[in-house]
């Protein structure tokens, strides 16, 4: 019967553990460098919306804007 080769299976098991940490870390690294707001929505969607809403009553021309 084969041996098994557990040098392989360490140096393996010991890349996974890097690879892990090092995904982790450029996570962190992105959360710290990009800040989500503390409210949880994101700030572009909401300057999208707020840019629809103005342009809405001037779409609607003489008709008096709809309380939201």
């Amino acid at each position: 019967m084969a041996k098994t080769n557990f040098q392989y299976e360490k140096r393996q098991k010991e890349l996974e553990k890097k690879k892990k940490a090092e995904e982790k870390a450029r996570r962190k690294l992105e959360a710290k460098n990009n800040p989500k707001p503390a409210d949880g929505s994101e700030g572009d969607e909401q300057e999208a919306d707020d840019a629809d809403v103005d342009a809405d009553p001037a779409a609607a021309g003489d008709a008096p804007a709809q309380p939201q």
